[in-house]
């Protein structure tokens, strides 16, 4: 879907990292937690979902701009100078109905984290000059490591 929007496997893994990490804090309860992450109310998983159309696009656009300003540390390091890639509201549904009908608990059995490196392998092959080298923000990694 993305593909023919002309979005690079580069792009989509950050659009992905970005929508990823929103529903993860929803899923696992850390919206606003004392560990770091504090993701500001009016810009979490629950509000983008309930925009549709050009809302949504123009929304999530504010959203992650908001995102590198507010909210915690940690937060404003993940969406620091953060954009969208995306031009048509369509696939902005689409990847976000698609994320938030996933079973999450079912899912980290099945292999996500495979899924994930399979995109960046995509990437690496498309750019043809990564070398098998993936970069993750490190502010991320903090997070998922903590």
């Amino acid at each position: 879907v993305l593909r023919d929007d002309g979005i690079t496997y580069h792009q989509y893994v950050t659009e992905l990292t970005y929508l990823l990490f929103l529903k993860m804090a929803e899923e696992t309860e850390t919206e606003e937690t004392q560990h770091g992450v504090n993701i500001p109310v009016g810009f979490r998983w629950a509000d983008l979902k309930r925009q549709s159309g050009d809302k949504q696009l123009t929304f999530y656009r504010q959203m992650l701009i908001a995102l590198g300003e507010k909210g915690s540390e940690r937060v404003q390091e993940i969406y620091a100078n953060a954009q969208t890639f995306l031009k048509r509201p369509t696939n902005l549904k689409t990847l976000v109905d698609a994320i938030d009908a996933l079973d999450w608990y079912s899912a980290r059995h099945e292999g996500m984290g495979d899924l994930y490196e399979g995109l960046l392998k995509k990437n690496a092959d498309e750019k043809k000059s990564g070398a098998g080298q993936y970069f993750t923000p490190r502010a991320l990694i903090q997070c998922v490591v903590s």
